[in-house]
C-alpha cells in the first residue's frame, strides 16, 4: 500500500510533468504565431525610393515588361530593402534583380551580384549580366563569379550583410550539383544577426520535395522551410502577393505565361 510520502511524490511529479507539457505547447503556439503571413501592401505605403527605382527610365524595357508578373515593388517592400543596405543577389542570371537592388540601396549601399561559371549554352545570359553591370548607376555593384556552395561564396567579412536574396533559383541548386546545406551555411556566415535571407521560388505540389526541380523548375515550399531552418535560419514572414491558387503546379512557368504559384519566404539569422 502506498504511504502518504510516496503518494505526495507521485502527485508532485505528475503536476510537474503537466507543467512541462503545457509549457512546451505554449512555446509551440508562440513560435507558430511568430511567422507573419502578409498580403499586398497598399500602393500608398510602398516607399518612394522603391517606386523611383522601379520607374527609372534607365531600366531595360524587358525588365519593366516583367514587372506585372514579378511585382517587384511588393517584393522589395516586403523584404524591407532600403537605401544604404549591403546586400547580395545570388544566382543573379542576367541581373534584373541585381539592378533593382542597386537602384534601391543607392550609392551609399552595395550589391554583390553572384553567378557561377556559365555553361556554354547560357553565355548569352552572361553577356547580358556583365554588360548590365557596366551601365550607369551600377557603380555600387560587385561582380562575383563563384560556385554556389563555396564557403567563401561572397567576398565579404562574416556578419557584414543586411540581406541576401535568391529569386526563383533556389530549386536550381539541386540540378547543378551544389550542396544546399553548404550554400545556406555560406549565406548564414555573411549575414549580420537579424539579417534577412529572402527566397522567392516556384511552388511545387505539397510533399513533392525536390521531385520537380529539374523538370518543372518548382520546389516544395515546406521542404525549403525545413531545410533552411535546419541550417540555422528562422522563418519570420511570408507574402502571398505572387500566389496563384488556380495553378495545379503541374507545368513549368513558361508554359503558363509566368502565372505560376510562387512562394515568398523571409528568414532571418538569429
Amino acid at each position: 500500500m502506498m504511504n502518504r510520502r510516496s503518494y505526495n511524490s507521485v502527485v508532485f511529479f505528475l503536476i510537474a510533468l503537466g507543467l512541462i507539457f503545457c509549457g512546451a505547447a505554449s512555446f509551440s503556439v508562440a513560435e507558430a504565431a511568430a511567422v507573419k503571413h502578409e498580403s499586398a501592401i497598399p500602393a500608398a505605403d510602398i516607399p518612394t525610393y522603391i517606386t523611383a527605382a522601379i520607374n527609372s527610365p534607365d531600366r531595360p524595357a524587358a525588365d519593366r515588361e516583367s514587372d506585372a508578373s514579378r511585382k517587384p515593388a511588393q517584393v522589395m517592400a516586403f523584404f524591407g530593402v532600403k537605401p544604404g543596405m549591403q546586400v547580395a543577389d545570388i544566382w543573379a542570371g542576367g541581373g534584373a534583380t541585381t539592378e533593382l537592388l542597386a537602384r534601391i540601396v543607392g550609392p551609399t549601399g552595395k550589391v554583390y551580384s553572384q553567378n557561377s561559371e556559365f555553361p556554354e549554352k547560357f553565355k548569352k545570359a552572361e553577356t547580358t549580366w556583365k554588360g548590365r553591370l557596366k551601365e550607369p548607376g551600377m557603380g555600387n555593384v560587385v561582380e562575383v563569379t563563384k560556385a554556389f556552395d563555396a564557403p567563401d561564396l561572397l567576398p565579404v567579412a562574416p556578419g557584414s550583410l543586411d540581406a541576401v536574396f535568391i529569386n526563383l533559383n533556389y530549386h536550381d541548386l539541386f540540378d547543378v550539383g551544389a550542396d544546399p546545406d553548404k550554400f545556406n551555411a555560406a549565406v548564414l556566415r555573411t549575414l549580420k544577426p537579424g539579417g534577412v535571407f529572402g527566397i522567392v521560388d516556384n511552388s511545387a505540389q505539397a510533399s513533392s520535395g525536390t521531385r520537380d526541380t529539374n523538370t518543372l523548375h518548382r520546389i516544395d515550399e515546406d521542404f525549403v522551410v525545413k531545410q533552411v531552418e535546419k541550417d540555422g535560419f528562422k522563418l519570420v514572414a511570408t507574402s502571398d502577393v505572387l500566389r496563384n491558387p488556380k495553378d495545379p503546379r503541374t507545368e513549368p512557368f513558361w508554359k503558363i505565361n509566368h502565372t505560376q504559384d510562387r512562394f515568398i519566404l523571409m528568414f532571418v539569422k538569429p
